[in-house]
């Protein structure tokens, strides 16, 4: 009796300290071969405190985005996040796994990221552009958005974050034209400043203008090499995000499971 007391201890502690453990993040490109790619996303757990953009608003305003936009350059964000954060924040970098770190059609990438004190750095946030493109991009402009850690740093999860085409953003900062300077893109060209505030893709009289722009990169090349032929819609899914205990804390959680059912009168 007090011997599978003491395993129940255990493994009640156990399973305790892996809901406020490491978390496994993963990001999937939902679309199909000949579509677009994500460039290497860039993904932190915060305390609340950092707000990527938002929408309505210049680029120029909020530190690393537009580096992110226009040419998928993690490292400014990054920058932006430890000092809003003050470098409690914890964050990092997930690529693809098949010859190049960009998420291509079909292809998924995986981090894991131990959040600290979970009771602090509850909020997920997350940032990836769009490829081939000028300037479009996809994150969460509500950084209180994404709760993984309740405020006693229990987790929340596990979490699915669904990336529509209506949830693309255009950063304003580079004319939309897929021979102009596209970022990843074999077309060529020189980019032109825009200058205009950040928007919804896809958004009310830009619709078919914007559709227009992704078709028009329909038979040109990656500078990888992969042939684009499948322009997305604002309501095709096109990729996923999800948010589960690191595999060490859920193979404590089964463990505490088993036991606790294999439980036998003394």
């Amino acid at each position: 009796m007090l011997r599978t007391a003491s395993i129940m201890a255990v493994v009640v502690a156990g399973t305790a300290a892996s809901a406020n453990g490491q978390i496994r993040v993963t990001f999937e490109n939902l679309q199909s071969d000949g579509g677009f790619f994500f460039t290497p996303a860039w993904v932190g757990v915060h305390d609340g405190s950092f707000d990527s953009y938002d929408g309505g608003t210049l680029a120029s305003g909020w530190p690393g985005l537009t580096p992110l936009a226009e040419d998928g350059d993690t490292g400014p964000i990054s920058a932006a996040f430890a000092a809003a954060t003050g470098g409690v924040g914890v964050d990092g970098t997930l690529t693809g796994s098949v010859g190049h770190p960009t998420l291509g059609p079909g292809e998924s990438g995986s981090l894991t990221l131990d959040p600290g004190d979970s009771s602090i750095n509850r909020y997920f946030s997350y940032a990836s552009m769009i490829i081939p493109s000028n300037d479009l991009f996809v994150a969460n402009g509500n950084p209180l958005a994404h709760e993984v850690f309740d405020a006693a740093g229990n987790f929340n999860g596990p979490i699915t974050i669904d990336i529509f085409g209506r949830s693309i953003n255009d950063n304003g900062s580079e004319v939309n034209d897929a021979f102009g300077g596209a970022a990843f893109s074999a077309n060529g060209g020189i980019s032109v400043d825009e200058n205009v505030v950040i928007r919804n893709f896809f958004e009310g009289a830009s619709l078919d203008p914007d559709r227009l722009y992704l078709a028009s990169f329909v038979g040109s090349s990656t500078v990888t090499g992969e042939l684009i032929n499948r322009p997305f819609e604002p309501d095709q899914l096109i990729g996923r995000i999800t948010i589960v205990p690191a595999p060490a804390s859920a193979a404590v959680l089964g463990l505490g499971s088993l036991l606790l059912g294999r439980r036998r009168r003394v």
